[in-house]
């Protein structure tokens, strides 16, 4: 009997077909943004958008319909959602859905595990800004809310987030469509969205430390490259990398998945080793000024 198209001869599983793209897009405008005191009296995942955040939702639909569509040029596209369980987050998505046509969706789905960070309940606002400039002595990435979390723990849960998009990829959960191309648009928040990042790329604590928020409705594309590696280079630009935190660094190992072939590693840029082993730094400097003589 003859095998379906697509599936692997050896273990009878539907091959990996990749999403060309990955969104991440925060929220719009909540009130909470607007005035910290709404924390004092809603909880976090009930605080609401603004007016300005219901429209800045709807213009991120129409710019990243525009991003997925490729100016139309793209044919055969579809989109599949993740979304935040939170009330602004469920309504930012809720607008930006409005940009796609019902036979474009393939989905939507609730996920707990890209919320926000926890900041604890309800929220005393003088107490949180003393809370706030502990952090930032402290440190971004390990420090914990009383009562919440750090953003390590938020890197834990969007690790295991993660594990089950794989497992969702590979068992074609999300792309069911040999003659289409699948996208991703993951509506979360500002923090969320670098953990992820950190995450996928494998960036280190102190480069987390670097980057900047995004704003409401900002959004970043994952896109994917020719050698099968995702990067944001594809679709942003340098300066907008640069805008973000990025180190030139992190810029080039960006730029060089873009263009990367299937299977090559990064050798060029060994930021990965020089960080944890200095005396390979060393012995690289060495051997340049050797070759000099």
């Amino acid at each position: 009997m003859s095998m379906p198209q697509g599936t692997c001869t050896t273990c009878r599983r539907p091959q990996r077909r990749l999403p060309k793209r990955i969104i991440l897009v925060r929220h719009g405008e909540s009130m909470g943004n607007l005035d910290t005191a709404a924390y004092t009296t809603t909880p976090d995942y009930k605080i609401p958008l603004t007016p300005l955040g219901f429209e800045q939702a709807r213009e991120a639909g129409k710019r990243i319909c525009e991003v997925i569509s490729d100016g139309n040029r793209a044919a055969n596209w579809k989109v599949h959602f993740y979304v935040s369980p939170y009330v602004r987050t469920r309504a930012t998505l809720s607008e930006i859905g409005r940009a796609f046509p019902g036979e474009r969706i393939i989905g939507a789905r609730e996920e707990c595990r890209i919320r926000e960070q926890d900041f604890g309940n309800f929220q005393v606002e003088e107490r949180m800004k003393v809370v706030k400039e502990t952090r930032e002595r402290f440190g971004r990435f390990f420090f914990r809310f009383p009562e919440g979390e750090s953003a390590a723990d938020v890197f834990d849960r969007v690790a295991s987030f993660l594990e089950s998009l794989w497992r969702d990829i590979d068992m074609r959960r999300l792309d069911q469509d040999e003659n289409s191309e699948t996208n991703l648009v993951i509506v979360s928040h500002g923090l969320t969205s670098r953990v992820f990042l950190m995450k996928w790329f494998k960036w280190t604590v102190e480069q987390f430390e670097r980057l900047n928020n995004l704003g409401n409705c900002e959004y970043r594309v994952m896109q994917l490259g020719p050698g099968g590696d995702y990067s944001l280079a594809i679709h942003h630009s340098r300066e907008e990398l640069e805008s973000w935190g990025l180190s030139p660094e992190m810029i080039k190992d960006q730029e060089w998945r873009a263009t990367a072939k299937k299977g090559s590693w990064n050798e060029e840029y060994t930021w990965y080793l020089d960080s944890f082993f200095d005396h390979l730094k060393d012995s690289e400097e060495n051997g340049e000024a050797e070759e000099g003589l």
